[in-house]
């Protein structure tokens, strides 16, 4: 089987509404990695019902991130853009995963600890064994590399010690070991009230985070209340470390301009938050208020993003099918 030498698989959940985290974090990633990459992006929606999701919400979120997709300039022709529960090969591997993998390797897993909490009794199996799902998602397409967030690492180490034991029982090696991708300045995008959490759609808050359907004036109104410290802008990179908030803001507006946070320090030394927060507010609504716009027109036009979903199921299918015959030829299932 030939294998591909740079090839990509990434997802996001539609579990609810798209905010800044989910842009700089994941999509607007993607857009750039379309030129370097064979890409295959999809809407993780498997992922998504590891908790309770509403059926009707589901489906119209699902079409939600395919539309922040497309709005965010990744090309349907140029990409594979497809929905996970459509293409059944992922969950057919992720049966045979989970009979390789390790209970022991899942008990390390530390993001379904934060997750359950007090509570892992009670939650679901799905919640618990998602990382095998996770490994079949990446590697029933051969990814050799995958784009992931601090706090995915973890997952996709479990995913290489899969393939390696894969590759390993079965004396071959049709299971590439994919390289994460960290990229950008902001990793992890920080709640606009609290810089030591993450920005959630779950905050009680509204103006902790900006949704990529935020009006432009909600976008600049929700960053001049973004909370700082009473003291000016940090001179250097190692003070604005220590002040949470400062930093969540400052790598926001690297993220956003495609800099860095040093030259974006540089620039602001010193300064008053007034005028750093009215500059990033303009460079925020710039940025999001478009793709806010054509969210919103293709999500007028259901017909138009089905056939995009459609095409995309047809291709990765074409991809996954052959590798999920290959993998039970290897094991002794008899042919299909």
């Amino acid at each position: 089987m030939e294998k591909p030498n740079k090839r990509i698989l990434s997802g996001v959940q539609p579990s609810g509404d798209l905010h800044l985290g989910n842009y700089l974090g994941a999509i607007k990633n993607f857009v750039s990695l379309q030129h370097e990459y064979e890409c295959f992006f999809c809407v993780v929606d498997l992922h998504a019902i590891t908790v309770w999701q509403d059926p009707a919400m589901l489906a119209q979120k699902t079409r939600e991130v395919t539309a922040a997709f497309i709005a965010s300039g990744i090309d349907p022709d140029k990409n594979t853009l497809f929905v996970q529960s459509q293409v059944p090969q992922h969950s057919q591997l992720a049966w045979i995963f989970s009979c390789i993998a390790r209970m022991g390797w899942l008990n390390r897993m530390t993001q379904f600890k934060d997750k359950a909490g007090k509570n892992s009794e009670n939650v679901s199996v799905g919640l618990y064994s998602y990382p095998t799902l996770m490994a079949a998602d990446i590697l029933i397409y051969l990814a050799t590399h995958v784009p992931v967030g601090e706090d995915q690492k973890q997952h996709l180490e479990l995913t290489r010690d899969i393939a390696q034991k894969f590759n390993n029982d079965f004396k071959n090696d049709l299971f590439p070991i994919p390289e994460p991708l960290i990229l950008g300045e902001a990793k992890r995008v920080m709640s606009l009230r609290d810089g030591t959490k993450k920005m959630s759609k779950s905050d009680p808050s509204d103006y902790s985070r900006i949704m990529l359907s935020d009006s432009k004036e909600n976008i600049i109104q929700k960053i001049k209340k973004a909370k700082t410290d009473p003291l000016p802008l940090p001179e250097n990179l190692e003070d604005a470390k220590k002040r949470p908030e400062a930093m969540n803001l400052l790598t926001i507006f690297a993220a956003l301009s495609n800099t860095d946070a040093e030259k974006v320090i540089l620039d602001y030394a010193g300064k008053d938050f007034s005028k750093f927060k009215n500059d990033l507010g303009d460079l925020a609504s710039s940025k999001l208020s478009p793709i806010s716009s054509e969210m919103s027109k293709l999500m007028n036009d259901k017909n138009f993003l089905d056939s995009i979903i459609n095409s995309g199921k047809e291709k990765a299918i074409s991809v996954a099918d052959p590798v999920l015959k290959k993998v039970n030829e290897i094991i002794g299932f008899l042919s299909r």
